[in-house]
């Protein structure tokens, strides 16, 4: 069967997802939608490096919905405007068209969603007959699905920890790496990313998902944070990170169940290779999942993208863990899906 899917974004993630969608055997462009007065008439093909594919970029989300699309894949931006990327995908669930998405992450679990923002995509999909589905890599697939994979073959877990690990030098979001996260920024620069809630309101999915992935309930989750300032600068792809600035965070979410952290979800990121030489680090960018209990385990999943980057490795994950998930969208009941929801999402289309 074949799924005729609109692309909404092409950013960063976007452009990943596009290039997919037009090379998967069992996907169909139908459309592109672009915010970018430059991107609009430009073919699709074009926009992610591939030959003209003969679909046109528009800024006009009704004329792509008027394709008869299937599946709304949207990706585009929604760290900074949350409700306006709510609205888009409102627009497509009422109108009848499914929506698997990377940009509001707190609605990848229900526990964790805004509940206003919750009835508004539960009302767009009862009014469309359609189903909506938030993932990605982190937080979604190595943060909450790896980890509940490997509780299954436990007898008895006493705690469990995440924790990304990787440099951002070649992560090219500057606004969210000095603005949103804090790097380069003096030591009494408070970050929205630190601010009180902000992280579990975008990472708690993954912990209230693994609780219950576990059958359990969560008493609290607890936000702890650590912050390393360079008292030298420090010199990033030509750009100076000055001297007393951050140049590497720590941070994790701490799910607690009888009174003691049961799932810890964490990150340790720098900007320079020199910064925090204590912490924990990796060659690019990995995950260390660690089970303690009976039996214990510890893995650890290093990714590196097509280019050699670890940070297109990311990149990749997060657009193609909602890929896959586009059949067992658009054949489920209407609503706002969790993992649990759609299921072993496997790699059908990958070989080639």
């Amino acid at each position: 069967m074949t799924f005729r899917v609109v692309q909404w974004g092409t950013g960063n993630v976007g452009r990943v997802a596009l290039r997919a969608i037009i090379e998967h055997p069992e996907l169909e462009l139908v459309g592109v939608v672009v915010n970018t007065p430059a991107k609009v008439g430009v073919d699709a093909g074009e926009l992610c490096g591939l030959d003209p594919v003969g679909v046109l970029a528009t800024d006009d989300p009704a004329a792509a919905l008027a394709s008869s699309p299937d599946v709304v894949c949207y990706t585009a931006a929604g760290d900074r405007r949350p409700h306006e990327a709510v609205d888009d995908m409102c627009r497509a669930l009422a109108s009848g068209v499914n929506v698997v998405s990377t940009s509001v992450v707190s609605l990848l679990h229900r526990k964790s969603a805004e509940p206003a923002v919750l009835a508004q995509l539960d009302a767009a999909c009862r009014a469309g007959g359609a189903s909506c589905f938030t993932s990605g890599n982190d937080p979604g697939f190595s943060t909450e699905y790896l980890p509940l994979v490997l509780t299954g073959a436990l007898e008895r877990l006493d705690f469990l920890r995440v924790m990304e690990v990787s440099s951002y030098a070649s992560y090219d979001q500057p606004e969210i790496l000095f603005e949103m996260i804090g790097f380069g920024k003096p030591a009494d620069y408070v970050p929205p990313l630190l601010m009180p809630g902000v992280l579990t309101r975008l990472g708690g999915g993954s912990i209230y998902g693994i609780a219950e992935g576990l059958g359990v309930e969560l008493d609290d989750v607890v936000e702890v944070h650590e912050r390393w300032n360079t008292d030298v600068d420090l010199v990033v792809n030509g750009a100076v990170l000055p001297a007393g600035t951050m140049a590497a965070l720590k941070f994790e979410l701490q799910g607690i169940v009888n009174g003691k952290p049961l799932i810890a979800v964490g990150h340790c990121n720098r900007m320079h290779d020199d910064a925090a030489p204590d912490w924990p680090r990796s060659s690019g960018k990995a995950y260390s999942i660690t089970l303690e209990g009976s039996p214990t385990i510890h893995a650890e999943i290093d990714m590196v993208g097509a280019d050699g980057d670890h940070n297109t490795a990311g990149l990749t994950i997060t657009a193609m863990r909602v890929l896959h998930a586009i059949p067992a969208v658009c054949q489920a009941a209407p609503g706002v899906l969790g993992s649990s929801d759609v299921g072993l999402l496997t790699g059908r289309g990958v070989v080639r």
